[in-house]
């Protein structure tokens, strides 16, 4: 083999290619590929034990992606400079590879896998994370791993209403329908993405032209690996069996197991003790150490009988585990305000599914930095979603979250951040938080449900409410009979053949996730769980409505408030003072937080306080800072310094005007002294810019009444004599 490794390429349309290079790099790897698209570039290695983990009952694979901050030529963030744990967007770019690799192992290889992949090039223009299981799926298919692949990813972005694959990162962020869609040569198996009230029909024409992309990077995988020379794959052992057993579980369990299935009891720990007590009453019939030797085997055979019992009723008989019909929604009830401390909150209650969501608004300083190898800013819209272990009565440790818990709060994300209200008319950092109190089914579309209700209830002007449904389908592929599922439970999704989330308004969808374990599934069977889920989040939005059905008028009393000044650029330097001078004033004097942005032509001042008496106070000093003074306005000014002559008077923020001594009064004045003192605040007139120096000149006789005028008038041109001479004195 030569040095220089083998190299597959493949052209993806519109001029652009993708390779695939082995034999190169990390060869110690049981398998390891580059994987290159513009100046893109991803190694993937994987490494799998010769023997099976002891212990374990299921595939033990990690995946593992991360993003080198060399490939950008940046240095890491923070006081290690160094890369540490991953990122929120690595782990979802690990659920996207391991949602599409898992299901193509063979069930009963159990040997501990791990696939990793790392980004070793960046190209602003080539997003990264649409070539990771390409990428993995090339170094299963070059090592001796068995695996029923090849499979890969593309994404595909509705832009200007066309359907681009694998489009450049600016194309995504004019796209108002964007997937992620991992298949094989024959089936697709998972779909993530987000869209702006698409229609059902446009997911279906994505999924068409992503599956013909996909099928042409199958098929270089394929050829890679016979130029290779990896076409000889581990056998897999066969699986202990006890065929007598087996035989006589389905006997005396099979139809015991049906009618408990067909019961349709409500109730999730109702059904678990039913099921179990079959299990118990069939144990005993053995001796205890017949049970030490067979009780693995009764586990997994009545596992696999009860699994094939729900199905075929649920086929059959067109009736859920819990009684309801296929396309039928749990009883929703819910309720807002219920947090009195929180900006916003809610709880949805679907079913054994329960969210209490709270919404938090803060300003910019409450913005997340981000600063990953290929992108750095900030982002206002956080959703975080926490799955506690009582949700389902279970006892765990916390161990912080887990990256199921990042994927779900992502998927949530994604469907509520396009109805928030845009530009000038969201200026808040927004964070909603789910806690998941009871879970049997879909805990991530009722986060949506919630999280939709608590921005409503908190006052943020929302462009409709979202809901959210998970769909299911058993599928029987012999026959061909199906049955798809409406607001499945955690039973359904886990006896079933897809696991469908679709979230949207009432005009369309607005994010959807799919997993699917069945091979074979048809654009017809989508369309129709599509259409089934339509049903099932309008239902759910009727629900919701009863409760609340519009953004409340006014934000909560005790919430953050935000105003936005627009200022002339020129007055930026004034706003904020020497130094700062001025920016911390206002914020001492008024207790708000104060933020000066220069756009373009123009500075944006905002200003957060949950006081509304401080923010006008703050607002009309910024205004009085950047207004125009005007001869012949009056203002309220205030005394700065006293001098022989006259006073200085403060009459706008950072503007002050000589009040001469003879515009004090109409009566002679003899000592300033005698009539203010440097704090005193009065009403005085704007009469004079010198157009030379810019300087102002105030009155404060010209708002009293005048009498006597002619001794006055004496009087004044005297004193006014005798001061001008003094202030020529004192400037010389």
């Amino acid at each position: 083999m030569s040095n220089l490794g083998i190299t597959k390429t493949f052209d993806i349309g519109d001029g652009r290619t993708i390779s695939i290079e082995t034999g190169k790099l990390a060869k110690q790897a049981h398998g390891s590929v580059v994987v290159r698209m513009g100046n893109t570039m991803l190694l993937a290695t994987v490494v799998s034990n010769q023997e099976p983990r002891e212990g374990f009952d299921f595939f033990p694979l990690t995946v593992d992606y991360q993003e080198k901050y060399a490939a950008a030529g940046r240095f890491p963030g923070g006081f290690l400079k160094r890369e540490a744990r991953l990122s929120d967007y690595e782990v979802l770019v690990c659920r996207l590879v391991d949602r599409a690799l898992r299901p193509m192992f063979p069930k009963n290889y159990l040997n501990e896998t791990q696939i990793a992949i790392s980004l070793i090039s960046a190209d602003t223009s080539v997003p990264a994370d649409a070539l990771a299981a390409l990428a993995a799926s090339s170094a299963l298919a070059v090592s001796d791993i068995p695996f029923n692949g090849p499979i890969s990813e593309v994404r595909i972005a509705k832009v200007d209403g066309k359907l681009i694959v694998n489009p450049t990162k600016e194309e995504i962020e004019k796209a108002d329908l964007e997937l992620i869609i991992a298949a094989d040569a024959d089936n697709i198996m998972m779909v993530e993405g987000e869209m702006d009230e698409c229609s059902e029909a446009d997911i279906i024409d994505a999924l068409k032209v992503a599956h013909e992309a996909i099928k042409i990077q199958c098929k270089a995988q394929v050829e890679l690996a016979q130029e290779f020379g990896a076409t000889t794959k581990r056998e897999v052992l066969p699986q202990e069996e006890d065929e007598e057993l087996k035989a006589r579980i389905a006997t005396e369990c099979r139809d015991k197991i049906y009618e408990v299935a067909k019961s349709g009891n409500p109730s999730k720990s109702g059904r678990k003790e039913s099921f179990k007590a079959i299990k118990t009453a069939f144990e005993e019939s053995f001796s205890e150490e017949e049970l030490e030797e067979k009780g693995d085997f009764i586990n997994t055979y009545f596992h696999d009988l009860e699994k094939e019992e729900i199905r075929k009723m649920m086929i059959n008989d067109r009736v859920r585990l819990d009684g309801r019909k296929l396309d039928e929604i749990r009883p929703i009830w819910t309720e807002v305000d219920y947090i009195p401390s929180a900006h916003g909150s809610a709880i949805f209650t679907r079913g054994e599914t329960q969210s209490l969501t709270t919404v938090t608004l803060g300003d910019k300083s409450n913005e997340q930095m981000i600063d990953a190898a290929t992108y750095k800013g900030t982002s206002k819209f956080l959703l975080h979603y926490n799955f506690p272990a009582f949700s389902t009565g279970e006892v765990k440790p916390n161990r912080g979250v887990s990256r199921r818990e990042v994927g779900h709060g992502n998927l949530a994300m994604r469907s509520l951040k396009r109805v928030l209200p845009e530009g000038e008319d969201n200026p808040y950092t927004i964070r909603v938080v789910s806690d998941i109190l009871e879970s049997n089914g879909s805990s991530s579309m009722a986060t949506v449900c919630a999280g939709s209700m608590a921005l409503m209830d908190a006052g943020i002007k929302t462009k409709a409410a979202v809901s959210g449904i998970a769909m299911g389908l058993i599928m029987n592929e012999e026959t061909g009979k199906y049955a798809v599922l409406s607001d499945i439970l955690g039973d359904e999704d886990h006896l079933g053949d897809m696991d469908f989330k679709v979230t949207g308004t009432e005009k369309g969808i607005m994010a959807c996730q799919m997993d699917i374990k069945v091979n074979g599934l048809s654009y017809e069977v989508m369309a129709e769980a599509l259409q089934q889920a339509s049903a099932g989040r309008l239902h759910i939005l009727n629900e919701m409505a009863k409760t609340l059905s519009e953004a409340k008028p006014d934000l909560k009393p005790h919430a953050p408030r935000i105003v936005k000044i627009i200022i002339p650029k020129d007055f930026i330097g004034a706003v904020i003072g020497p130094g700062g001078k001025m920016v911390q004033q206002i914020q001492a004097d008024f207790n708000v937080d104060v933020w000066i942005e220069e756009v373009e032509d123009s500075g944006i001042v905002s200003i957060s306080s949950s006081n509304k008496d401080d923010i006008n106070a703050a607002v009309a000093m910024v205004n009085g800072i950047t207004a125009m003074p005007e001869v012949g306005e009056v203002y309220k000014g205030k005394v700065k310094s006293i001098k022989p002559f006259g006073a200085f008077v403060e009459f706008l923020p950072g503007k002050d005007g000589l009040l001469h001594i003879s515009e004090i009064s109409w009566e002679r004045i003899e000592k300033i002294e005698d009539v203010m003192k440097e704090g005193d605040e009065f009403e005085v007139k704007l009469v004079e810019i010198d157009r030379k120096t810019g300087k102002f000149r105030l009155s404060k006789k010209v708002l009293t009444p005048r009498e006597k005028p002619d001794q006055q008038n004496s009087d004044n041109n005297n004193q006014e004599e005798v001061a001008t001479n003094v202030s020529e004195r004192e400037a010389t």
